[in-house]
């Protein structure tokens, strides 16, 4: 959804190093080339848009086979209309009744008993109304979706389905839509979005927000206005948000926030709780995994919803594991004994990649080592499952780094660091995925949002070849998939003229039908369990059924990285000491002791007594 503003703005987002700007500019060429791929190919279609194909062709077959065979224009108008819709093209009056093969007057009254019929929704393109645009209504995309099931099940009946076209009888027909479980296709709104200026949008420069770009055309067609978006680095990001909160008037109508920042930009009055923007029952909250949902919350409000969930898992190739006779490791211990086996520098492979860089990227690290040896970074009461965080609006906690726990995920670190690349300290985001995709990394901790570097890269030697698991456990701790991504929530200053239209496009842009078109174009984060469950999505990638069966075990979890407003500041202190530690300027016992210090002092600044 980006529009030319976006493009400067990233520019200027990603200046943080050289080789994390070629990182990113990697990661945008591979989807690029996977956008590409789906407008060119047939394998790559979505299934309602083959048996849009399918009956367009077969249609045209018996026109011109039969003298005595006359076009149907409700037929060519509906499929015209089915394939605008999915396509994201305005279908005007005009090229309706020139789909329909027959003569005008004949075609302008079979377009309005549809319209009479409510098949067709009409949307003004003009302040006169004079000018529309056609689209399919609710009624007639569930004919459809019953259609397709039915002429997918005749197909198979007669020509032979599953059993002799194993490999394309699911992909066939549009019968996917057709499954208990399945996600229909985004609905226009009843009425187009009427905001001065269109929807403005504040994002993340990552792979979901890049999809959600390439989708602009169609999303625009769905709320009725025109969307603007700015895409920024994660610094930046939030620098941006916090100086939107200080104008007098907000910039954007939806703004993109990183989980760990709910909590501060609650207490900033940076954005608005939503209970008094909306009725939070229209998001179905019981429909996002419980971990996203949940850190979407501060002192039992909601402050965004959750648009990427996107855990933190041990990305390992399966097909190395399983030439040196390596199980996948559950443990810690285990996953150091598979890092030295598989490290190989002589052959120029090494066995592990992670976030190691000075700053923020070696912080998330350490928080999350900490998590793997069961402790969070804050002094978080421990529950059933976890640790409690419903509490931490009241302001009751003390940060815990200089502990044995904390010694025991230092030590960790140190040992890893034998079986990482050369340059694994200036290593952060994309930057410990790409060496991973190009085959030269055994393992590598990433977010699931990262994965497209290999999955649609047919050239990666880890495409197809890869096999996830949460965080691998420390002794007497539980496996945890720490929790990542965005909730996009409203600016707190927004004017109020604008909030209810901020509100239907971020129900749009969240809803299990958006959720489906960007996993089908790219993405690979999910918030929602019925997106997950989708057949269709789940033949997109395993990292679906993966992370559905983390969640429902328990192990995602955003515990080892709680929304406080101190959150920023204590990621920042233990990516700079313990950054220290792994240069060998300061042993594990000297960086918990200064970074346990300096979190301290940060809270006494903010109170803390």
């Amino acid at each position: 959804m980006p529009d030319s503003d976006s493009s400067r703005s990233n520019k200027s987002a990603t200046r943080s190093r050289p080789s994390e700007r070629k990182a990113q500019t990697e990661l945008m060429n591979v989807m690029g080339a996977y956008k590409a791929s789906q407008t060119v190919s047939p394998q790559a279609k979505t299934e309602m848009l083959r048996i849009v194909s399918f009956l367009e062709d077969f249609g045209g077959e018996l026109e011109d086979t039969f003298e005595l065979f006359a076009p149907n224009p409700f037929y060519r108008m509906a499929l015209h209309l089915i394939r605008g819709h999915l396509e994201g093209k305005i279908i005007t009056p005009t090229s309706l009744i020139g789909a329909s093969r027959v003569p005008y007057a004949t075609a302008n009254r079979r377009m309005k008993e549809m319209i009479e019929a409510g098949l067709i929704e009409q949307r003004p393109r003009t302040k006169s109304g004079k000018s529309v645009s056609m689209h399919p209504s609710e009624k007639l995309l569930e004919q459809w979706m019953q259609l397709s099931g039915r002429v997918r099940r005749q197909g198979e009946a007669s020509f032979g389905g599953r059993e002799q076209a194993p490999d394309t009888a699911d992909y066939y027909y549009g019968g996917s839509y057709l499954a208990a479980q399945s996600i229909p296709p985004l609905q226009i709104l009843a009425e187009p979005l009427k905001v001065s200026g269109g929807i403005r949008v504040l994002v993340h420069g990552d792979p979901t927000f890049m999809v959600m770009e390439n989708l602009k055309r169609q999303f625009e067609q769905v709320i009725g206005t025109q969307i603007h978006q700015r895409a920024f680095s994660i610094d930046r990001l939030r620098e941006e948000a916090i100086r939107n909160a200080e104008r007098k008037v907000s910039r954007y109508d939806i703004v993109a926030v990183d989980l760990p920042w709910v909590g501060g930009f609650a207490e900033r009055g940076v954005l608005m709780p939503l209970d008094e923007a909306m009725d939070i029952a229209r998001l179905d909250p019981a429909d996002f995994h419980t971990a996203g949902w949940k850190a979407a919350h501060w002192a039992g409000r909601p402050y965004g919803v959750p648009a990427q969930t996107t855990p933190e898992l041990l990305f390992y190739r399966r097909d190395l594991f399983a030439e040196a006779g390596l199980e996948p490791p559950a443990t810690t211990d285990a996953l150091l004994d598979a890092a030295r086996v598989l490290h190989d520098p002589q052959r120029g492979r090494h066995g592990i990649a992670w976030n190691a860089a000075r700053g923020t990227a070696l912080g998330h690290t350490v928080l999350m080592t900490l998590a793997d040896f069961g402790q969070p970074i804050l002094n978080l009461p421990e529950i059933a499952g976890g640790f409690d965080t419903d509490h931490l609006a009241e302001r009751d906690y003390r940060p815990t780094i200089d502990t044995e726990a904390g010694l025991r995920a230092a030590e960790f670190l140190m040992e890893l660091l034998k079986y990482s690349p050369p340059d694994i300290l200036s290593m952060s985001w994309y930057e410990r995925v790409r060496p991973y995709a190009a085959g030269n990394i055994a393992m590598a901790y990433g977010y699931t949002l990262l994965a497209p570097y290999f999955e649609l890269d047919p050239s990666s030697p880890a495409a197809g070849q890869t096999g996830y698991l949460p965080h691998p456990a420390g002794p007497g701790a539980s496996p945890v998939a720490p929790v990542g991504g965005y909730v996009m929530g409203i600016p707190a200053n927004l004017p109020p003229e604008r909030v209810r239209a901020a509100v239907e496009a971020l129900i749009v842009f969240t809803s299990p039908q958006a959720q489906k078109l960007y996993v089908q174009n790219g993405s690979r984060t999910n918030p929602r369990y019925s997106v997950g469950a989708d057949p269709e999505v789940r033949r997109t990638s395993p990292i679906f059924e993966a992370v559905d069966g983390m969640s429902w075990r328990d192990e995602l979890q955003f515990w080892p990285r709680p929304p406080v407003p101190e959150i920023c500041d204590i990621i920042q202190i233990c990516g700079e000491e313990f950054h220290d530690m792994l240069r060998g300027i300061a042993s594990p016992r000297e960086a918990l002791r200064k970074a346990q210090e300096r979190a301290d002092a940060v809270m006494r600044a903010n109170g803390f007594t």
